[in-house]
């Protein structure tokens, strides 16, 4: 049976968005765990969902503030993610109560008055979210369902705030694929609503420590965006197809960080190994052994010596020959997985780890 040995690349830490544990953040755990659970409602991750409500209770949220973010996401995701949501929310309740754990109802919405004009009042608070009045005249009809039910009906339930509204919204919708316009536009009218500047730095950090580089990325853009800074986008890849795995027990051998994923590698089976954007691993020679790389996800490069890179994309397969120096890692811009595994493995086969690839060599192919 052939062995399997785990060929690891690495990356450097993205430290834009990152959190420093010694630093003190300006969004309260509370409002770091609407983060949590309005991502993960978007995506419909039930399981995670589950885990960061928990972790809600364990911040202080209440049921009435948890049951109103997930309730006011409707109008963001649509009715099935939400009461998909709140069931689950239902049974945590449920089973922190039967532990003895935690869960307190909290303060419920104030009752409108009787004269409430839910147009008027949700008129004035788009205004006041958007910056100037705005009016969507090529469908009055969702106009006025935006001012008199979302900003009318739902924004006036007085038991989770505005600023918080906005970041439960800006959340989820970083969850949301193909929704940029209206993630950039609620970034924005976070800042009128009282989210201030540093908590919205913040967000793709918690979204990226709790939920997902995907979402963070997204988020980090958009605020970017907002603020007019300068941000390279970096290419994400979805670690529910392929997993992330644990950092990578070589790390002397690479520049930077990468996660290690065995696939029932006792078996024989491949191993997944993912690179952060920028990383690569020390130039290396396998002996007596072919290394194969099969391309799953991002984008990235493989190099012998001597010769040009070769692109690595997802479906693209490279079998090293035994003996060959070289080289592989993601692009600067990208993260990058591939599976790995040896075959034709003689007897004393080994690895032999060398230099490191220089900033020269990787410059003019790691772009």
């Amino acid at each position: 049976m052939n062995t399997i040995q785990p060929i690891i690349a690495a990356a450097m830490l993205i430290a834009a968005g990152s959190i420093n544990a010694q630093d003190t953040m300006e969004l309260n755990e509370k409002q770091q765990a609407l983060v949590a659970i309005a991502a993960c409602e978007a995506k419909g991750d039930l399981t995670a969902l589950k885990n960061h409500l928990n972790e809600g209770f364990d911040a202080g949220l209440t049921v009435s503030e948890q049951k109103e973010a997930l309730s006011q996401l409707y109008a963001y995701t649509g009715f099935p993610r939400s009461l998909n949501a709140l069931g689950v929310l239902q049974q945590v309740v449920t089973e922190r109560k039967a532990a003895g754990r935690p869960a307190p109802d909290g303060r419920e919405a104030d009752p409108l008055p009787s004269d409430y004009d839910a147009l008027k009042r949700g008129t004035e608070v788009q205004t006041r979210l958007t910056g100037r009045p705005f009016r969507y005249d090529f469908a009055p009809q969702t106009d006025y369902y935006l001012k008199a039910h979302l900003f009318g009906d739902i924004f006036a339930r007085n038991n989770l705030s505005f600023a918080n509204r906005e970041i439960v919204t800006v959340s989820a919708i970083s969850a949301l694929q193909g929704c940029e316009p209206q993630l950039k536009a609620h970034v924005s009218g976070a800042r009128n609503m009282g989210v201030t500047d540093r908590q919205l730095h913040e967000i793709p950090s918690v979204l990226r420590q709790r939920v997902g580089e995907e979402e963070a990325e997204r988020c980090q853009q958009a605020v970017a965006a907002v603020f007019g800074e300068e941000y390279a986008a970096v290419a994400t890849v979805d670690f529910n197809v392929w997993p992330k795995g644990e950092p990578n027990p070589y790390g002397r051998y690479f520049t930077g960080n990468s996660y290690l994923a065995p696939l029932d590698a006792e078996e024989g089976g491949p191993v997944n190994v993912t690179f952060e954007p920028g990383c690569r691993n020390n130039w290396h020679i396998h002996h007596r052994q072919v290394q194969v790389l099969v391309c799953v996800a991002g984008r990235g490069w493989y190099q012998e010596w001597g010769k040009p890179a070769v692109e690595m994309k997802p479906g693209k397969v490279v079998a090293i020959p035994a003996e060959v120096k070289h080289w592989h890692g993601a692009a600067r811009d990208s993260w990058f997985q591939h599976l790995t595994y040896h075959t034709h493995v003689g007897d004393g086969a080994s690895n032999e780890w060398l230099e490191p690839v220089d900033d020269e060599t990787y410059n003019r192919v790691g772009q």
